[in-house]
Protein backbone atom coordinates (compact mmCIF):
# COMPACT_ATOMS: atom_id res chain seq x y z
CA UNK A 1 0.00 0.00 0.00
CA UNK A 2 0.53 3.81 -0.49
CA UNK A 3 3.73 5.26 2.67
CA UNK A 4 2.00 6.94 5.33
CA UNK A 5 3.21 10.24 4.75
CA UNK A 6 1.29 9.85 1.60
CA UNK A 7 -1.69 8.83 3.28
CA UNK A 8 -2.61 12.48 4.90
CA UNK A 9 -1.97 13.91 1.91
CA UNK A 10 -5.02 16.99 0.73
CA UNK A 11 -4.61 19.18 -1.82
CA UNK A 12 -6.60 22.67 -1.75
CA UNK A 13 -10.16 23.53 -2.85
CA UNK A 14 -8.54 25.25 -6.08
CA UNK A 15 -7.30 22.56 -7.49
CA UNK A 16 -9.75 20.10 -6.42
CA UNK A 17 -11.88 22.50 -8.65
CA UNK A 18 -9.52 22.38 -11.88
CA UNK A 19 -10.00 18.51 -11.16
CA UNK A 20 -14.28 18.37 -11.28
CA UNK A 21 -13.96 21.29 -14.43
CA UNK A 22 -11.67 19.03 -16.34
CA UNK A 23 -14.06 15.93 -15.62
CA UNK A 24 -16.28 17.74 -16.67
CA UNK A 25 -15.33 18.85 -19.44
CA UNK A 26 -14.05 15.67 -20.55
CA UNK A 27 -17.69 14.18 -20.08
CA UNK A 28 -19.42 17.12 -22.00
CA UNK A 29 -16.92 16.92 -24.91
CA UNK A 30 -17.13 13.60 -25.37
CA UNK A 31 -21.01 13.25 -25.08
CA UNK A 32 -21.26 16.30 -27.68
CA UNK A 33 -19.00 14.63 -30.07
CA UNK A 34 -20.13 11.23 -29.91
CA UNK A 35 -23.60 12.53 -30.56
CA UNK A 36 -25.94 11.15 -33.69
CA UNK A 37 -24.68 7.72 -33.96
CA UNK A 38 -27.12 5.89 -36.15
CA UNK A 39 -25.14 2.26 -36.37
CA UNK A 40 -23.17 0.32 -34.83
CA UNK A 41 -20.68 1.20 -36.97
CA UNK A 42 -20.86 4.70 -36.32
CA UNK A 43 -20.83 3.48 -32.65
CA UNK A 44 -17.86 0.96 -32.41
CA UNK A 45 -15.84 2.07 -35.45
CA UNK A 46 -16.69 6.12 -35.64
CA UNK A 47 -17.94 5.06 -39.30
CA UNK A 48 -14.35 3.95 -40.19
CA UNK A 49 -13.33 7.41 -41.60
CA UNK A 50 -11.94 8.89 -38.44
CA UNK A 51 -8.24 10.59 -39.47
CA UNK A 52 -5.25 9.03 -38.74
CA UNK A 53 -3.00 10.94 -36.17
CA UNK A 54 -6.33 11.13 -33.74
CA UNK A 55 -5.84 7.24 -33.60
CA UNK A 56 -2.44 8.06 -33.08
CA UNK A 57 -3.09 9.58 -29.73
CA UNK A 58 -6.01 7.12 -29.35
CA UNK A 59 -3.72 4.51 -29.57
CA UNK A 60 -0.78 6.04 -27.14
CA UNK A 61 -3.42 7.35 -24.32
CA UNK A 62 -5.15 3.67 -24.23
CA UNK A 63 -1.91 1.80 -23.52
CA UNK A 64 -0.89 4.79 -20.82
CA UNK A 65 -2.08 3.89 -17.48
CA UNK A 66 -1.98 5.86 -14.50
CA UNK A 67 0.46 2.95 -13.05
CA UNK A 68 2.73 4.05 -16.01
CA UNK A 69 2.25 7.52 -15.56
CA UNK A 70 3.49 7.43 -11.85
CA UNK A 71 5.70 4.58 -12.10
CA UNK A 72 7.98 5.48 -14.86
CA UNK A 73 9.89 8.33 -12.94
CA UNK A 74 10.72 5.46 -10.10
CA UNK A 75 12.89 3.79 -12.72
CA UNK A 76 15.65 6.98 -13.07
CA UNK A 77 14.64 8.40 -9.87
CA UNK A 78 16.13 5.35 -7.77
CA UNK A 79 19.88 4.83 -7.01
CA UNK A 80 21.40 3.40 -10.58
CA UNK A 81 18.16 3.76 -12.62
CA UNK A 82 18.91 4.69 -15.86
CA UNK A 83 17.44 5.54 -19.54
CA UNK A 84 17.91 1.89 -20.59
CA UNK A 85 13.81 1.13 -20.08
CA UNK A 86 14.15 3.03 -23.67
CA UNK A 87 15.00 -0.14 -25.40
CA UNK A 88 11.93 -1.80 -24.69
CA UNK A 89 10.47 0.65 -26.77
CA UNK A 90 12.48 0.11 -29.45
CA UNK A 91 11.34 -3.15 -29.27
CA UNK A 92 7.85 -1.88 -29.28
CA UNK A 93 9.35 -0.06 -32.71
CA UNK A 94 9.80 -3.33 -34.18
CA UNK A 95 6.65 -5.11 -32.85
CA UNK A 96 4.24 -2.73 -34.30
CA UNK A 97 6.06 -2.89 -38.23
CA UNK A 98 5.63 -6.74 -37.84
CA UNK A 99 1.87 -5.57 -37.06
CA UNK A 100 1.64 -3.22 -39.46
CA UNK A 101 2.89 -5.69 -42.24
CA UNK A 102 1.41 -9.44 -40.76
CA UNK A 103 -1.75 -8.84 -39.63
CA UNK A 104 -2.97 -5.83 -40.41
CA UNK A 105 -3.89 -6.58 -43.83
CA UNK A 106 -5.80 -9.36 -42.51
CA UNK A 107 -8.28 -7.10 -40.67
CA UNK A 108 -9.43 -4.69 -44.12
CA UNK A 109 -10.43 -8.12 -45.76
CA UNK A 110 -13.90 -7.05 -45.57
CA UNK A 111 -16.10 -5.01 -43.17
CA UNK A 112 -14.60 -6.82 -40.08
CA UNK A 113 -15.55 -5.43 -36.47
CA UNK A 114 -13.33 -7.52 -34.36
CA UNK A 115 -9.77 -9.00 -34.58
CA UNK A 116 -11.37 -12.32 -33.74
CA UNK A 117 -13.52 -12.29 -37.04
CA UNK A 118 -10.68 -13.39 -38.82
CA UNK A 119 -10.17 -16.62 -36.66
CA UNK A 120 -13.43 -17.39 -37.87
CA UNK A 121 -13.04 -17.30 -41.43
CA UNK A 122 -9.74 -19.22 -40.44
CA UNK A 123 -10.70 -21.91 -38.07
CA UNK A 124 -14.68 -21.52 -37.50
CA UNK A 125 -16.91 -20.08 -35.31
CA UNK A 126 -16.25 -21.29 -32.02
CA UNK A 127 -12.67 -20.26 -31.60
CA UNK A 128 -13.44 -16.89 -32.39
CA UNK A 129 -15.97 -16.89 -29.81
CA UNK A 130 -13.00 -18.66 -27.55
CA UNK A 131 -10.41 -15.87 -28.21
CA UNK A 132 -13.24 -13.21 -27.92
CA UNK A 133 -14.06 -14.85 -24.33
CA UNK A 134 -10.13 -14.98 -23.56
CA UNK A 135 -9.64 -11.29 -24.34
CA UNK A 136 -13.69 -9.90 -22.45
CA UNK A 137 -12.48 -11.89 -19.39
CA UNK A 138 -8.84 -10.55 -18.76
CA UNK A 139 -9.43 -7.29 -20.71
CA UNK A 140 -12.05 -6.61 -18.04
CA UNK A 141 -10.26 -8.01 -14.66
CA UNK A 142 -7.38 -6.57 -15.31
CA UNK A 143 -8.58 -2.72 -16.27
CA UNK A 144 -10.95 -3.36 -12.93
CA UNK A 145 -8.19 -3.80 -11.26
CA UNK A 146 -6.11 -0.37 -12.93
CA UNK A 147 -9.60 1.32 -11.83
CA UNK A 148 -8.65 0.19 -8.53
CA UNK A 149 -5.00 1.30 -8.45
CA UNK A 150 -6.36 4.77 -9.86
CA UNK A 151 -9.09 5.27 -7.04
CA UNK A 152 -5.45 4.68 -4.18
CA UNK A 153 -4.35 7.61 -5.75
CA UNK A 154 -7.24 9.61 -6.06
CA UNK A 155 -8.24 8.56 -2.47
CA UNK A 156 -4.67 10.06 -1.09
CA UNK A 157 -4.43 12.99 -3.04
CA UNK A 158 -8.03 14.61 -2.72
CA UNK A 159 -9.70 12.93 0.35
CA UNK A 160 -12.51 11.03 -1.40
CA UNK A 161 -12.98 7.72 0.32
CA UNK A 162 -11.46 5.02 -1.87
CA UNK A 163 -15.53 3.47 -3.35
CA UNK A 164 -16.63 7.44 -4.14
CA UNK A 165 -12.47 7.70 -5.69
CA UNK A 166 -13.98 4.26 -7.91
CA UNK A 167 -17.47 5.63 -8.71
CA UNK A 168 -16.37 9.31 -9.75
CA UNK A 169 -13.59 7.99 -12.27
CA UNK A 170 -15.90 5.23 -13.48
CA UNK A 171 -19.03 7.00 -13.54
CA UNK A 172 -17.69 10.13 -15.71
CA UNK A 173 -15.83 7.69 -18.25
CA UNK A 174 -18.85 5.33 -18.49
CA UNK A 175 -20.99 8.42 -19.26
CA UNK A 176 -19.04 9.86 -22.12
CA UNK A 177 -18.27 6.38 -23.23
CA UNK A 178 -21.71 4.63 -23.36
CA UNK A 179 -23.74 7.93 -24.95
CA UNK A 180 -20.67 8.71 -27.59
CA UNK A 181 -19.17 5.70 -28.69
CA UNK A 182 -15.85 5.23 -30.46
CA UNK A 183 -15.59 9.06 -31.71
CA UNK A 184 -16.33 10.04 -28.05
CA UNK A 185 -13.99 7.83 -26.57
CA UNK A 186 -10.99 8.77 -29.51
CA UNK A 187 -11.49 12.70 -29.49
CA UNK A 188 -11.49 12.54 -25.88
CA UNK A 189 -8.34 9.98 -25.51
CA UNK A 190 -6.44 13.03 -28.01
CA UNK A 191 -7.55 15.81 -25.37
CA UNK A 192 -6.40 13.01 -22.15
CA UNK A 193 -2.53 12.85 -24.17
CA UNK A 194 -2.17 16.19 -24.28
CA UNK A 195 -3.12 17.04 -20.72
CA UNK A 196 -0.53 14.00 -19.29
CA UNK A 197 2.02 14.88 -21.53
CA UNK A 198 1.48 18.37 -20.59
CA UNK A 199 1.16 17.45 -17.14
CA UNK A 200 4.91 15.92 -17.24
CA UNK A 201 6.61 19.09 -18.74
CA UNK A 202 4.93 20.79 -16.40
CA UNK A 203 6.74 19.05 -13.68
CA UNK A 204 9.88 18.74 -15.63
CA UNK A 205 10.52 22.65 -16.08
CA UNK A 206 9.07 23.28 -12.19
CA UNK A 207 12.10 20.66 -11.17
CA UNK A 208 15.33 21.85 -12.84
CA UNK A 209 14.03 25.79 -12.49
CA UNK A 210 13.94 25.04 -8.43
CA UNK A 211 17.28 23.40 -8.56
CA UNK A 212 19.77 26.09 -7.61
CA UNK A 213 22.12 25.54 -10.86
CA UNK A 214 19.13 25.30 -12.96
CA UNK A 215 19.55 23.70 -16.68
CA UNK A 216 23.16 23.16 -15.70
CA UNK A 217 23.05 21.27 -12.62
CA UNK A 218 20.22 18.94 -13.65
CA UNK A 219 22.37 17.53 -16.50
CA UNK A 220 25.62 17.68 -14.63
CA UNK A 221 23.86 15.21 -12.05
CA UNK A 222 22.06 13.38 -14.63
CA UNK A 223 25.72 12.79 -16.09
CA UNK A 224 27.79 12.04 -12.62
CA UNK A 225 25.06 9.30 -12.16
CA UNK A 226 25.21 7.73 -15.92
CA UNK A 227 21.26 8.40 -15.83
CA UNK A 228 21.27 9.11 -19.76
CA UNK A 229 22.82 5.53 -20.17
CA UNK A 230 20.52 3.83 -22.20
CA UNK A 231 22.13 0.86 -24.25
CA UNK A 232 23.35 -2.43 -22.73
CA UNK A 233 25.02 -5.03 -24.75
CA UNK A 234 25.45 -7.76 -21.49
CA UNK A 235 24.22 -11.30 -22.80
CA UNK A 236 23.29 -11.28 -18.88
CA UNK A 237 19.72 -12.76 -18.30
CA UNK A 238 19.58 -11.39 -14.58
CA UNK A 239 20.14 -7.89 -15.80
CA UNK A 240 16.74 -6.55 -16.17
CA UNK A 241 17.18 -3.96 -18.88
CA UNK A 242 19.24 -4.86 -22.14
CA UNK A 243 19.28 -4.67 -25.50
CA UNK A 244 18.45 -7.91 -26.19
CA UNK A 245 15.37 -8.45 -23.96
CA UNK A 246 14.33 -5.02 -24.81
CA UNK A 247 14.43 -5.62 -28.85
CA UNK A 248 12.93 -8.97 -28.43
CA UNK A 249 10.49 -8.90 -25.15
CA UNK A 250 9.08 -5.71 -26.49
CA UNK A 251 8.84 -6.77 -30.32
CA UNK A 252 6.81 -9.61 -28.88
CA UNK A 253 4.83 -8.28 -26.09
CA UNK A 254 3.73 -5.31 -29.07
CA UNK A 255 2.37 -8.54 -31.18
CA UNK A 256 -0.07 -9.07 -28.50
CA UNK A 257 -0.99 -6.00 -27.17
CA UNK A 258 -1.24 -4.15 -30.73
CA UNK A 259 -2.01 -7.22 -32.63
CA UNK A 260 -4.40 -9.43 -31.62
CA UNK A 261 -5.83 -7.37 -28.84
CA UNK A 262 -9.59 -5.76 -29.75
CA UNK A 263 -9.00 -2.53 -27.62
CA UNK A 264 -6.02 -1.92 -30.41
CA UNK A 265 -7.68 -3.41 -33.56
CA UNK A 266 -10.99 -1.35 -33.12
CA UNK A 267 -8.96 1.70 -33.85
CA UNK A 268 -6.93 0.27 -36.79
CA UNK A 269 -10.47 0.07 -38.05
CA UNK A 270 -11.70 3.46 -37.49
CA UNK A 271 -9.33 5.02 -39.91
CA UNK A 272 -11.10 2.62 -42.90
CA UNK A 273 -7.65 1.75 -44.66
CA UNK A 274 -4.59 -0.42 -44.62
CA UNK A 275 -2.58 2.48 -45.18
CA UNK A 276 -3.85 4.68 -42.44
CA UNK A 277 -4.23 2.47 -40.22
CA UNK A 278 -0.45 1.32 -40.47
CA UNK A 279 0.84 5.09 -40.25
CA UNK A 280 -1.05 5.59 -37.40
CA UNK A 281 0.60 1.89 -35.49
CA UNK A 282 4.06 2.46 -36.65
CA UNK A 283 3.71 6.27 -36.15
CA UNK A 284 2.43 5.40 -32.82
CA UNK A 285 5.57 3.65 -31.35
CA UNK A 286 7.88 6.64 -31.89
CA UNK A 287 5.41 8.62 -29.65
CA UNK A 288 5.47 6.36 -27.25
CA UNK A 289 9.48 6.43 -27.04
CA UNK A 290 9.12 10.15 -26.95
CA UNK A 291 6.84 10.01 -23.96
CA UNK A 292 8.78 7.39 -22.18
CA UNK A 293 11.70 9.48 -22.10
CA UNK A 294 9.54 12.35 -20.48
CA UNK A 295 8.62 10.21 -17.91
CA UNK A 296 12.49 8.74 -17.54
CA UNK A 297 13.34 12.85 -17.53
CA UNK A 298 10.97 13.60 -15.14
CA UNK A 299 12.50 10.45 -12.99
CA UNK A 300 16.36 12.12 -13.56
CA UNK A 301 14.45 15.38 -12.21
CA UNK A 302 13.06 14.45 -8.80
CA UNK A 303 16.54 12.77 -8.43
CA UNK A 304 17.65 15.80 -8.89
CA UNK A 305 15.73 17.80 -7.18
CA UNK A 306 15.89 15.60 -3.86
CA UNK A 307 19.66 15.60 -4.32
CA UNK A 308 20.01 19.17 -3.83
CA UNK A 309 17.11 19.06 -1.21
CA UNK A 310 17.53 16.12 1.20
CA UNK A 311 13.92 15.12 2.84
CA UNK A 312 13.76 12.59 6.23
CA UNK A 313 10.68 11.23 4.02
CA UNK A 314 11.12 7.43 2.76
CA UNK A 315 10.77 8.04 -0.96
CA UNK A 316 9.37 4.93 -2.67
CA UNK A 317 10.25 4.83 -6.53
CA UNK A 318 6.47 4.38 -7.18
CA UNK A 319 5.21 7.27 -5.10
CA UNK A 320 8.05 9.51 -5.15
CA UNK A 321 6.17 11.79 -8.47
CA UNK A 322 3.04 11.91 -6.50
CA UNK A 323 4.61 13.08 -3.67
CA UNK A 324 6.49 15.69 -5.22
CA UNK A 325 3.23 16.80 -7.42
CA UNK A 326 1.41 17.53 -3.75
CA UNK A 327 4.30 18.99 -2.03
CA UNK A 328 6.51 20.98 -4.33
CA UNK A 329 4.36 22.22 -7.08
CA UNK A 330 1.85 25.50 -6.78
CA UNK A 331 -1.48 25.40 -6.39
CA UNK A 332 -3.04 24.99 -9.78
CA UNK A 333 -0.21 23.42 -11.37
CA UNK A 334 -1.14 20.22 -8.69
CA UNK A 335 -4.41 20.61 -10.00
CA UNK A 336 -3.74 20.26 -13.87
CA UNK A 337 -1.18 17.19 -12.64
CA UNK A 338 -3.69 15.34 -11.07
CA UNK A 339 -6.13 15.87 -13.88
CA UNK A 340 -3.20 14.07 -16.08
CA UNK A 341 -3.82 11.12 -13.68
CA UNK A 342 -6.72 10.91 -14.59
CA UNK A 343 -6.94 11.37 -17.96
CA UNK A 344 -4.21 8.36 -17.89
CA UNK A 345 -6.63 6.32 -16.11
CA UNK A 346 -10.28 7.88 -17.97
CA UNK A 347 -7.98 6.76 -21.64
CA UNK A 348 -7.86 3.49 -20.78
CA UNK A 349 -11.29 2.80 -18.84
CA UNK A 350 -13.07 4.10 -22.02
CA UNK A 351 -11.37 1.92 -24.61
CA UNK A 352 -11.54 -0.91 -22.44
CA UNK A 353 -15.38 -0.50 -22.44
CA UNK A 354 -16.25 0.07 -26.07
CA UNK A 355 -13.95 -2.68 -27.20
CA UNK A 356 -15.52 -4.97 -24.73
CA UNK A 357 -18.99 -3.89 -25.65
CA UNK A 358 -18.04 -4.71 -29.58
CA UNK A 359 -16.56 -7.86 -28.92
CA UNK A 360 -19.64 -9.40 -27.70
CA UNK A 361 -22.25 -8.27 -29.79
CA UNK A 362 -19.74 -8.73 -32.89
CA UNK A 363 -18.60 -11.94 -32.02
CA UNK A 364 -21.39 -13.64 -29.96
CA UNK A 365 -24.65 -11.58 -31.16
CA UNK A 366 -23.53 -10.76 -34.78
CA UNK A 367 -26.73 -10.78 -36.95
CA UNK A 368 -29.49 -10.94 -34.52
CA UNK A 369 -32.24 -8.24 -34.45
CA UNK A 370 -32.40 -5.22 -36.57
CA UNK A 371 -29.56 -3.03 -36.76
CA UNK A 372 -31.18 -0.55 -34.40
CA UNK A 373 -31.39 -3.59 -31.74
CA UNK A 374 -27.38 -4.06 -32.44
CA UNK A 375 -26.81 -0.47 -31.59
CA UNK A 376 -29.03 -0.57 -28.45
CA UNK A 377 -27.32 -3.72 -27.31
CA UNK A 378 -23.94 -2.27 -28.15
CA UNK A 379 -24.42 0.60 -25.53
CA UNK A 380 -26.47 -1.65 -22.65
CA UNK A 381 -22.99 -3.63 -23.14
CA UNK A 382 -21.19 -0.54 -22.49
CA UNK A 383 -23.11 0.61 -19.54
CA UNK A 384 -23.03 -2.97 -18.15
CA UNK A 385 -19.26 -3.61 -18.54
CA UNK A 386 -18.81 -0.31 -16.81
CA UNK A 387 -20.59 -1.14 -13.88
CA UNK A 388 -18.83 -4.58 -14.14
CA UNK A 389 -15.39 -3.07 -13.52
CA UNK A 390 -16.69 -0.10 -10.49
CA UNK A 391 -18.50 -2.78 -8.78
CA UNK A 392 -15.19 -5.15 -9.30
CA UNK A 393 -13.18 -2.80 -8.15
CA UNK A 394 -14.90 -1.64 -5.23
CA UNK A 395 -14.83 -5.49 -3.98
CA UNK A 396 -11.44 -5.86 -4.38
CA UNK A 397 -10.73 -2.85 -2.17
CA UNK A 398 -13.21 -4.24 0.21
CA UNK A 399 -11.11 -7.28 0.57
CA UNK A 400 -7.99 -5.76 1.40
CA UNK A 401 -6.02 -7.32 -1.10
CA UNK A 402 -2.14 -6.69 -0.97
CA UNK A 403 -0.94 -4.34 -4.22
CA UNK A 404 1.75 -7.33 -4.87
CA UNK A 405 -1.78 -10.05 -5.29
CA UNK A 406 -2.98 -7.00 -7.48
CA UNK A 407 -0.02 -6.45 -9.91
CA UNK A 408 0.75 -10.41 -10.30
CA UNK A 409 -3.40 -11.07 -11.16
CA UNK A 410 -2.19 -8.23 -13.70
CA UNK A 411 0.74 -9.94 -14.59
CA UNK A 412 -1.86 -13.77 -15.36
CA UNK A 413 -4.37 -11.36 -17.33
CA UNK A 414 -1.87 -10.11 -19.58
CA UNK A 415 -0.89 -13.79 -20.47
CA UNK A 416 -3.66 -14.03 -22.74
CA UNK A 417 -1.91 -11.63 -24.69
CA UNK A 418 0.49 -14.49 -25.74
CA UNK A 419 -1.69 -17.21 -26.21
CA UNK A 420 -3.98 -15.21 -28.95
CA UNK A 421 -0.47 -14.18 -30.68
CA UNK A 422 -0.29 -18.25 -30.75
CA UNK A 423 -3.60 -19.12 -32.11
CA UNK A 424 -3.00 -16.21 -34.94
CA UNK A 425 0.45 -17.45 -35.99
CA UNK A 426 -1.14 -20.86 -36.55
CA UNK A 427 -3.62 -19.11 -38.46
CA UNK A 428 -1.80 -17.04 -40.98
CA UNK A 429 1.16 -19.44 -40.97
CA UNK A 430 -0.56 -22.95 -41.24
CA UNK A 431 -2.93 -24.09 -43.70
CA UNK A 432 -3.76 -27.83 -42.32
CA UNK A 433 -4.09 -26.94 -38.84
CA UNK A 434 -8.26 -26.83 -37.87
CA UNK A 435 -9.92 -25.59 -35.31
CA UNK A 436 -9.88 -28.48 -32.76
CA UNK A 437 -5.72 -27.81 -32.99
CA UNK A 438 -6.30 -24.02 -32.18
CA UNK A 439 -7.96 -24.53 -29.19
Amino acid sequence: MLSPSLAALTISGWDVGIVLAYLSVVTLMGLWIGRGNASVSDYLLGDRNLPWWAVLGSIVATETSTVTFLSVPGITFENGGNFGFLQLSLGYIIGRIIVAVWLLPLYFKGQLFTAYEVLHKRFGGLTQKTASLIFLITRNLGDSLRLFLTAIVVEKVTGLSLNASIIVVGACTVAYTFVGGMKAVIWSDCLQFVIYIGGGIAASILMIRTLPGGWTQFTQFAASEQKFRMFNFAFDFTQEYTIWAGTIGGALLALGTHGTDQMMVQRYLCTGSHRNASKALITSGFVVMGQFTLFLAVGVGLAAFYAAYPTTEVLKKDEVFISFIIHQMPVGMVGLTIAAVFSAAMSTLSSSLNSSAGAVVSDFLRNQGTPLFQLRMTQLMTLLFGILQVVTAIAVGSWNVELSIVNKVLAVAGFAGGILVGVFTLGVTTRRVGQISAL
